[in-house]
């Protein structure tokens, strides 16, 4: 493994300068690695925009922000369901009517381990449409904004993409013949992924260099992801693993999404995360993706079925 780019310590918080006048939007910051992400983006002068799916955690979150910043931060909350693509496209179009940029949207929201298989209203198993229809749909709305802004798009993923089948399975996006929790998942992660690196090759096509697109993950973190929604033997496996040293706090699981989101001039066909044990804990930096995350002809016909599914077209 090559030397880490920042040293022996890895990416940390103190190299983001002062973010007056920028704005960052954030999926799924009342708890975990969004909200740590939100504070710090805060707490550096950046205007946040935070897209969830429950208002009264949205408005304790922002007052525990105040109390903790201050009063004169600049934080908005606007109600998002990213299982629902209708709540989607309204909260996007009531971002792009409130801010006049957007210097990153980070996708950091997610779901895990659905016990059972859920279909959401708009037909499609709830992990896939959340973890990926979802953002596809988000940040495709969202792009012309941060095409404007030259900003960047931050997509979270998971060490899970590689814990799965090592391709899309096309044939059953649903799941239905064999449904399972920890395999449709990995599944969900490794779609959100490809669709970095394939949205990377349109940009290029393109000739837009002024937007940037980055994956990453935030290792083993002590969030409430698996607590939401993970089964009961999920929810004790991981308490258990809490008390381990494979897991590292909420704060420093969000110093990737962090990184992806301020760093000038960072590699954009790297994968971002810790790099210590097994990618669970340790200083950030870029670290190997397993080749299956950058199969282009998967990757390229995973874009037509999400747009064709979504009804929804990049205008890239």
């Amino acid at each position: 493994m090559k030397n880490n780019q920042f040293g022996k310590k890895g990416w940390t918080p103190d190299r983001i300068a002062n973010l007056d006048g920028k704005t960052y939007v954030i999926t799924g910051t009342t708890s975990g690695t969004g909200f740590e992400a939100a504070k710090l983006l805060l707490s550096k002068g950046a205007n946040v925009v935070m897209l969830n799916r429950n208002p009264k955690k949205s408005t304790q979150t922002i007052a525990a922000l105040k109390l903790e910043l201050g009063n004169h931060i600049d934080v908005l909350a606007i109600k998002m369901d990213l299982a629902e693509q209708a709540s989607v496209k309204k909260a996007a179009a009531e971002v792009l009517k409130t801010v006049p940029q957007i210097d990153a949207l980070i996708c950091n929201a997610a779901i895990a381990q659905v016990p059972k298989q859920t279909i959401t209203a708009d037909g499609w198993e709830s992990q896939m449409a959340t973890n990926h229809f979802g953002n596809f749909t988000l940040q495709a709305l969202l792009f012309p904004l941060i095409d404007k802004s030259n900003g960047r798009i931050v997509t979270v993923g998971s060490m899970g993409y590689n814990l799965g089948i090592k391709t899309i399975q096309f044939d059953d996006m649903n799941w239905d013949k064999k449904y399972s929790p920890n395999g449709v998942y990995s599944q969900s992660k490794l779609a959100q992924i490809m669709c970095v690196y394939e949205l990377q090759n349109r940009l290029q096509k393109a000739g837009k260099s002024n937007v940037k697109a980055y994956a990453c993950h935030p290792g083993a973190s002590n969030t409430s992801l698996i607590k939401t929604s993970g089964s009961l033997m999920t929810r004790f496996i991981w308490q258990l693993m809490k008390l381990s040293p494979l897991v590292q706090s909420a704060e420093k699981g969000a110093y990737p999404q962090l990184m992806c989101a301020t760093e000038s001039d960072l590699d954009q066909s790297g994968f971002y995360g810790p790099t210590k044990r097994m990618h669970t804990v340790g200083p950030v930096g870029a670290h190997k993706l397993e080749p299956h995350a950058k199969d282009k002809e998967v990757a390229q016909r995973l874009w037509e079925i999400s747009e064709k599914e979504t009804g929804v077209t990049w205008n890239i």
